[in-house]
């Protein structure tokens, strides 16, 4: 099933209303016989619904000799009943039908996902057709200072700030139609769900952005003396951590596992923030004494910044979307990467 649903205000010219819905279609063979699949949905849902025929007809528009006869002919295709009527309790599907039901819902299920992500690439594409200039791109994405400020320039890139693994999430349920995350060093398919997901087998794509490094902002001058992981469990020592679902939140969770630091053992590591901006300023402040971040925002209030490593960040996609906005961005970020402090260029796959 294919719907589109313009309910673009003709007085207002606004198109912020069209959506899209992507449902399970194509055909059902057996034998010489072909049968929609759509067509079998309607009968299997109006039937559980309503349990009757008429309901069936009225879904369909039919009278109810028609849906009657329609139901007879897919019947025949199939070579099994789909349908039973039983004094008292009227119409409903067999066991055959049920199971055909269940078999289609399944598959609609399994590919929601997909689904969802290629309705936002319809609606771009429809609402940028339906209007004079392009519909905004939505963009979900973990914070980074550099791609922040390569997208003031981007009225035409709708940004949504949040965790690595919240963005991906979001591009995968069809939420955002492009998604900005990082792994802490960590390639998506060694990081585990939701990362592993965005492949071409799926119908996404990962375009690497830049390498970043990441590292422990520190006071200046680093007065404490931090020099190691362990330094943060010394006695008054305070952290500033990330958020949940973070890439660097999970990047620093891994360091502490592979130091054998418990969490329990960082004074502030309860306590979180939402950018690196934000860690950055935490500590300038003096409201902390160490976070993981990256080195550009150290750089920006004169922090002192240990290095821990560099990671890749990623820009993902449906490979179906096709956005001249979105290429100018990769372009305009790894150009900048390949000028500043704490970027370089990432190699790209794509």
């Amino acid at each position: 099933m294919n719907e589109i649903d313009d309910r673009r205000d003709p007085s207002t010219g606004d198109d912020a209303a069209v959506s899209v819905v992507l449902g399970l279609g194509g055909t059902l063979r057996i034998g010489p016989n072909t049968l929609s699949v759509s067509d079998l949905t309607v009968v299997f849902e109006a039937i559980g619904r309503t349990r009757s025929v008429q309901g069936l007809a009225d879904a369909l528009g039919l009278s109810y000799r028609a849906a009657w006869a329609r139901l007879q002919a897919y019947e025949a295709a199939l070579g099994r009943p789909l349908v039973r009527k039983t004094r008292g309790h009227g119409t409903e599907l067999t066991a055959f039908g049920a199971g055909l039901a269940a078999a289609f819902s399944a598959a609609a299920d399994g590919l929601s996902a997909g689904f969802g992500r290629e309705t936002r690439v319809v609606e771009h594409r429809l609402r940028t057709l339906l209007s004079d200039r392009a519909a905004p791109l939505t963009l979900a994405a973990s914070h980074d200072p550099l791609l922040v400020e390569v997208l003031a320039a981007h009225e035409d890139i709708a940004l949504s700030v949040m965790g690595s693994s919240a963005a991906v999430t979001q591009l995968l349920q069809g939420q955002a139609e492009a998604a900005g995350f990082h792994c802490g060093a960590l390639v998506p398919e060694a990081a585990g769900a939701p990362f592993s997901a965005v492949t071409p087998g799926a119908g996404l794509v990962a375009h690497p952005l830049f390498a970043r490094e990441q590292g422990l902002l520190l006071a200046p001058g680093n007065p404490l003396g931090i020099r190691t992981l362990a330094d943060l469990a010394a006695a008054g020592v305070r952290y500033v951590n990330r958020q949940k679902a973070s890439g660097t939140r999970q990047w620093f969770d891994r360091l502490l596992a592979e130091a054998g630091l418990p969490p329990a053992a960082i004074a502030g590591y309860a306590n979180e923030e939402f950018t690196h901006q934000a860690v950055a300023a935490t500590i300038a402040c003096g409201a902390a004494d160490a976070g993981l971040g990256v080195r550009a925002a150290a750089d920006r209030l004169g922090l002192d910044f240990l290095s821990v490593g560099w990671e890749t960040y990623y820009l993902a996609a449906s490979t179906s979307l096709s956005a001249p906005a979105l290429d100018a961005l990769i372009a305009a970020v790894r150009a900048g990467a390949a000028a500043r402090p704490g970027y370089r260029a990432a190699v790209p796959a794509d």
